[in-house]
């Protein structure tokens, strides 16, 4: 098939997700499983979400609103822009790989971090794009560098706010620093899709931008802190126009009808969610203070993970976290060498994951 697949489908190397806890069981034979590598809400989405879901299963007949006319009004409201400034997607990974069907091609450049968000890559690879990665320079984006690499060539850049996987966020200092004199045939992607566990006075505020920069999109998920990551929707804010061109080749009834209900309840239920996220900041502070006690470096966040330096063979570290039944995510194939990313759990689960970790160092 290698002689009839696109030419660039070859160059790609397929994202690997997390293993899912019911395949550690089978494969390791392990009773007792917890998950801390994708970054998911470990208490999952509040009870009214979960009615709504039930209520929206009785229609499961007819296909979803492909416009998720309801969802978009509401979401309008809550974020104060007209309702043809938003896009939905299959998570905002979708919205990732619509961008770039739409504005990079063979001979385009794509400018991205290094390491970031595997997705920005793929998706231009696939495409046929260049990408040009220019490495963190201390965790952080390096925008100088960045803004440096932009050419007559270059059609989008994408900027993690809060970032993955280094968990540092971009300052409005920062972000209104690197728009400026910037082209506006160049498209700035903000994926957010961290957002609502920033607390940090001095994040940038994109939305506020969209305004005067037609050439920004900024995308949300429901799926980290809201709990909805196997129902799988994101939205993304941007100028009416930008927008308009997406919804062109976003594929019709792509939000599914229980997605939408569940979102619907979610900006219902705002409280419950403020609250998980101050629960989620407790014990952030409570694996801090761990990896100090266990004389281990890691990475300040803004997000619900950390970026951990095991000082070891991080693959091995990984492999035997496996066996005693924790996932964590083995950053090694991020080209973090000793490095593995953990997600907050919950108080129960990070007391095993220390628990288990410090045996094994």
């Amino acid at each position: 098939m290698k002689s009839i697949v696109k030419k660039t489908i070859l160059k790609v190397k397929p994202y690997i997700p997390g293993k899912p806890i019911e395949e550690v069981k089978r494969e390791l034979g392990v009773s007792d499983v917890i998950k801390l590598a994708s970054n998911e809400n470990p208490y999952g989405p509040s009870p009214k979400v979960l009615k709504a879901i039930q209520r929206a299963s009785r229609e499961l007949n007819r296909y979803p609103d492909g416009d998720c006319y309801y969802l978009r009004q509401a979401l309008a409201k809550k974020l104060k822009v007209s309702s043809n400034q938003l896009i939905f997607g299959n998570g905002s990974d979708e919205l990732i790989i619509l961008a770039v069907r739409a504005f990079a091609g063979p001979g385009d450049e794509v400018i991205i971090a290094k390491p970031s968000f595997m997705i920005y890559d793929i998706a231009s690879r696939v495409e046929g794009a260049t990408v040009k990665a220019i490495p963190l320079k201390g965790f952080r984006y390096d925008l100088a560098a960045m803004k440096k690499a932009v050419t007559k060539k270059t059609r989008i850049i994408f900027l993690g706010n809060p970032d993955n996987p280094s968990g540092m966020y971009l300052t409005k200092k920062e972000v209104t620093g690197f728009l400026k004199g910037l082209s506006n045939k160049v498209l700035v992607f903000f994926d957010e899709a961290y957002f609502e566990y920033v607390k940090a006075r001095d994040y940038a505020d994109t939305i506020g931008l969209l305004r005067a920069h037609k050439n920004i999109i900024v995308t949300r998920t429901f799926s980290k802190i809201y709990g909805l990551a196997g129902l799988r929707i994101g939205y993304g804010i941007g100028n009416a126009e930008l927008i308009g061109l997406l919804n062109r080749i976003r594929e019709p009834f792509n939000v599914n009808s229980l997605a939408q209900a569940a979102a619907m309840a979610v900006l219902k239920d705002q409280a419950y969610y403020r609250n998980l996220a101050t629960r989620i900041a407790g014990q952030r502070q409570f694996l801090y203070r761990s990896f100090c006690g266990l004389g281990l470096k890691f990475i300040k966040t803004h997000t619900n993970f950390i970026l951990l330096d095991v000082a070891k063979d991080a693959s091995e570290v990984s492999r035997a976290l496996l066996r005693k039944g924790v996932i964590v995510r083995d950053m090694t194939v991020w080209g973090l060498e000793g490095f593995i990313r953990v997600t907050i759990g919950t108080p129960k689960e990070n007391q095993r994951f220390i628990k288990s970790l410090k045996e094994i160092l």
